[in-house]
């Protein structure tokens, strides 16, 4: 059985930045093998996994599910060295306020451990000392002499955080890349309890490439596997003090089922019946525009496809130090085992765009 904490902690001190998934592939490849029918990787590195549904009929193609997962996290890249120290920017959206002072591993013709720094404060052009620094005055030491640095590093090298997980108390682990590492925990716990079910549909898991950036990984998956369904596994902003009530979630409280315009209907009432039915906590999460998730992308693959987004609250998002419940992550994979277990031939019926 997957121990969800043991699991999503390898998960993220894996490498793997967006457009750079390579190595995070590898270790969820790893997990998904024993769990799926089939296992391969798409042309932009997505990895996608098979479980085939039941076939009273072997000639005969069941609809199929498509679970998706972003597997990329965010950092930064090296643009250039400066006597020793490695000048950075950004990959997928951070906020150079929480920057200086966090360890990093610097991935050059060898892993460099280092940590982000800036000036002294009186050291800083008067327009940026009292304000946030730019990363333009960021920079990384490696405690290596220059030349050193430049046999090792080059402009383009990934830099990625490097803090250890943090378990707090039983239900909370804190560390960096749970979004969306906590997500492809969830998926997983899924293929393992859809080990012991029978379904009907084909269910394709797919830990998606380029979230933070791109959206590719999900609209190439989608278009290449045409899903008659498919359901953006991600997270939420988490509440916390301070945080606006309307926009946040509490964390160990269960899930959110999103609501708005890349939300198909048919399939937002499926998933809120199902979760009634089986006593699965959720909350509603207004998206009514863009909803910042692989299922933007996933929505309009080749003519349409009907999509889901469902979420775990996570706090202190896009930081080194998010945080979020393995209480609900756990949810959420029996949320995913539970609607691809309730799918049959009559599903398809439902599918129609209902305002």
């Amino acid at each position: 059985m997957l121990e969800i904490s043991t699991f999503l902690s390898r998960l993220i001190t894996t490498s793997g930045l967006s457009g750079y998934e390579a190595p995070i592939r590898k270790t969820i490849e790893a997990a998904w093998q024993p769990l799926v029918d089939e296992l391969g990787t798409s042309r932009l590195g997505s990895l996608q996994g098979l479980r085939r549904g039941h076939r009273a009929d072997p000639n005969s193609q069941p609809p199929s599910l498509l679970l998706a997962a972003h597997m990329d996290a965010i950092g930064m890249m090296a643009t250039g060295l400066s006597d020793g120290f490695i000048r950075i920017t950004e990959i997928g959206g951070l906020d150079p306020r929480v920057l200086p002072g966090q360890q990093v591993m610097v991935h050059g013709r060898q892993d460099l451990p280092g940590v982000i720094v800036q000036p002294a404060p009186h050291l800083l052009p008067d327009k940026v000392r009292d304000q946030t620094i730019p990363m333009e005055y960021l920079f990384v030491d490696t405690g290596l002499l220059p030349q050193e640095v430049e046999r090792l590093v080059r402009v383009g090298d990934l830099v990625s955080f490097s803090q250890p997980p943090l378990k707090l108390g039983d239900e909370f682990l804190v560390g960096h890349s749970l979004d969306n590492r906590a997500s492809v925990t969830a998926l997983t716990h899924c293929l393992e309890l859809l080990q012991s079910r029978q379904i009907t549909w084909d269910v394709w898991a797919v830990a998606t490439t380029q979230e933070e950036e791109t959206l590719g990984g999900a609209l190439t998956s989608a278009y290449q596997l045409r899903p008659a369904i498919a359901v953006a596994i991600d997270v939420t902003f988490g509440s916390s003090p301070g945080s606006p009530a309307h926009r946040t979630f509490p964390l160990g409280k269960g899930i959110t089922l999103g609501w708005g315009a890349n939300i198909h209907p048919a399939v937002h009432k499926m998933f809120k019946s199902l979760a009634d039915r089986l006593e699965i906590p959720y909350q509603l999460e207004a998206m009514p525009r863009h909803s910042g998730t692989d299922a933007h992308a996933m929505q309009i693959a080749a003519e349409g496809i009907p999509t889901m987004v469902v979420s775990i609250p996570l706090r202190y998002m896009h930081t080194p130090v998010e945080m979020v419940s393995l209480k609900d992550i756990q949810r959420a994979g029996r949320m995913l085992a539970e609607f691809a277990a309730s799918l049959d031939l009559t599903s398809l019926e439902k599918l129609n765009w209902e305002d």
